[in-house]
C-alpha cells in the first residue's frame, strides 16, 4: 500500500524532492503518437509555461525541470521560510493568481473593509493557504489539474490524463540532488529527443 504524501514529505529531513508525473498508459499525449499519427507536442509547451507560473507563487523553487513526451521530471525545493514571511495580503494576492478564493478574501486583498468575524474568517483561510504554498503536493495538483482540463478540452473527452498518483523521491544530501539535477537534465538526451542538453526543449537547462 502507498504511503500517504505527508509520511514521504518530511522537512526535518530534506526541503528536497525529485517528483514525477506520467501520462495515463505512458502514452505520448504531450508529444507525437506514431500509433495514432497526433501531434501532441504544443502541450508540452502548456506545462512549462505553468511550472513557470507557479514557481511565482508557491514558495517552491524548481531546481530543474523537464517536460517530455509522456512524463515530466521537476525537482523542487520547499521554501517554508519564504512563505511563513509572507504577509496576509501577499498570501492572497499570490492564491488568487490561480485560485479566485472566496469572497471576503477577494474584498480583504482589494482593502475594503471587513467586520472583525469576517477580518478572522480571512485569517484562518489565509493561514491555511500559507501552508498549502510550501505544499509539493498542491502544486503539484496546481500544476496537472488545468494540464488535464485543457487536453481534455482539446481532444473532446472526460477521463484521466495522468496517472492517479505523482511520485516522489527524497534527495537527502547534496550529492543525491546534484545526481538528480543531471538527470532530469538529460532525459531528452537519454531517450534520444536532443542530441546534447543544450539542444533539448522543455527543460530548465535551456529556459529563456
Amino acid at each position: 500500500m502507498p504511503k500517504p504524501r505527508k509520511m514521504q514529505v518530511s522537512l526535518d529531513a530534506t526541503p528536497y524532492y525529485h517528483c514525477t508525473s506520467r501520462c495515463v498508459r505512458r502514452a505520448f499525449l504531450c508529444g507525437y503518437d506514431a500509433f495514432t499519427n497526433t501531434d501532441y507536442e504544443h502541450r508540452r509547451q502548456w506545462v512549462e509555461d505553468r511550472i513557470h507560473l507557479l514557481a511565482k507563487v508557491f514558495c517552491i523553487d524548481v531546481c530543474a525541470y523537464a517536460v517530455m513526451s509522456n512524463h515530466l521530471h521537476l525537482v523542487l525545493h520547499i521554501n517554508q521560510q519564504k512563505a511563513l514571511a509572507l504577509t496576509a495580503k501577499e498570501v492572497c494576492a499570490r492564491w488568487h493568481r490561480i485560485y479566485k478564493g472566496t469572497l471576503l478574501t477577494q474584498k480583504y486583498e482589494r482593502n475594503e473593509n471587513l467586520t472583525d468575524v469576517e477580518l478572522d474568517a480571512v485569517a484562518i483561510k489565509t493561514e491555511l493557504w500559507r501552508e498549502q504554498l510550501f505544499d509539493i503536493s498542491w502544486f503539484m495538483r496546481a500544476l496537472n489539474e488545468p494540464i488535464a482540463r485543457m487536453a481534455n478540452a482539446e481532444d473532446n473527452c472526460t477521463g484521466s490524463f495522468w496517472e492517479s498518483r505523482f511520485s516522489s523521491q527524497a534527495l537527502l544530501d547534496e550529492k543525491a540532488l546534484a545526481a538528480c539535477m543531471a538527470y532530469v537534465d538529460l532525459n531528452p538526451v537519454r531517450a534520444k529527443m536532443a542530441d546534447t542538453p543544450e539542444k533539448s526543449i522543455h527543460t530548465s537547462l535551456n529556459f529563456e
